[in-house]
């Protein structure tokens, strides 16, 4: 892979030398509301210059980190099934070198791609899930390849309860009926993810954050804004939580949309829980 000039957090470890490899898929074709999250990996990198470097939270640096930034996938818009051929074949290559892949969306059907790779090295794979909305449509207007589905569409190779989801607090009622028997869902908070996680025990562990988890009052600039959501430490402790003690293999970051992100607030809000999320994986 080719270094890049302009990487997140000026983080410019060679791709041989790095534990964590940080790639963007800039993809939004089946967004339902509000256009715009392909823009998120190339903006967070813009924007990434204006936070610091060092975590007062863990008492650690980006620099004491080994992070390559393989930049942004080329990605064909309007084709989704290549899209995700694509972001799988990505996550293979890092995973068979024995990096650690961090995804960053893009709507949150880019995830799939990169679940799928970890699933085929790791086929006892588990899945936690942070989000708004339970992704758990068979198809959302006739299309089964959706960010209304993608969750759906991992169960369907995962199996039933190995799916973990937290935050969830929209989603059509058959959705919810649905999970009862498929996932273990939990609605709108993080009640029960410390019992999870020490459930889980030595389960290789795919962990998706779509930032919509998060209240609009603190985090607008998503394509779904759905009240009643949490708040910025209460997502930053169990985003520690999941990370420091699971066999955590692979992670992404999805559904930033910088174009209703009017004053830069939610920008700022996804790359601190980017920045603290690489030092909690690295260290």
């Amino acid at each position: 892979m080719q270094q890049q000039l302009d990487t997140m957090f000026g983080l410019n470890t060679p791709y041989s030398a790095a534990r964590t490899v940080i790639f963007g898929a800039p993809f939004d074709s089946t967004t339902s509301f509000r256009p715009g999250t392909r823009f998120a990996p190339r903006t967070m990198r813009g924007e990434a210059y204006g936070l610091e470097n060092y975590s007062p939270y863990q008492d650690a640096d980006l620099s004491d980190t080994a992070v390559f930034d393989a930049g942004d996938l080329e990605l064909p818009m309007g084709d989704s099934r290549l899209t995700l051929d694509m972001i799988e074949r990505q996550t293979t290559e890092i995973l068979t070198d024995g990096k650690f892949p961090l995804l960053i969306g893009g709507e949150h059907l880019v995830s799939l791609g990169a679940i799928r790779a970890a699933y085929k090295k790791y086929p006892n794979l588990r899945l936690i899930h942070f989000d708004a909305h339970t992704d758990l449509r068979d198809e959302y207007l006739g299309v089964t390849l959706s960010h209304a589905s993608v969750i759906r569409r991992a169960w369907e190779f995962l199996g039933d309860g190995k799916i973990f989801q937290f935050g969830i607090r929209s989603g059509d009622r058959d959705e919810f009926i649905w999970a009862k028997n498929h996932t273990h869902l939990h609605k709108f908070d993080f009640v029960g993810l410390a019992e999870t996680v020490a459930n889980l025990g030595g389960y290789p562990v795919y962990f998706t954050v779509d930032l919509d988890v998060l209240d609009p009052a603190v985090f607008p600039g998503t394509g779904t804004p759905e009240a009643g959501g949490t708040d910025f430490m209460t997502l930053l402790n169990a985003i520690f939580t999941v990370i420091k003690n699971t066999n955590i293999v692979a992670m992404d970051m999805v559904e930033l949309c910088p174009p209703c992100d009017h004053s830069g607030a939610s920008t700022a809000v996804a790359l601190k829980l980017l920045r603290e999320a690489i030092i909690a994986i690295e260290m």
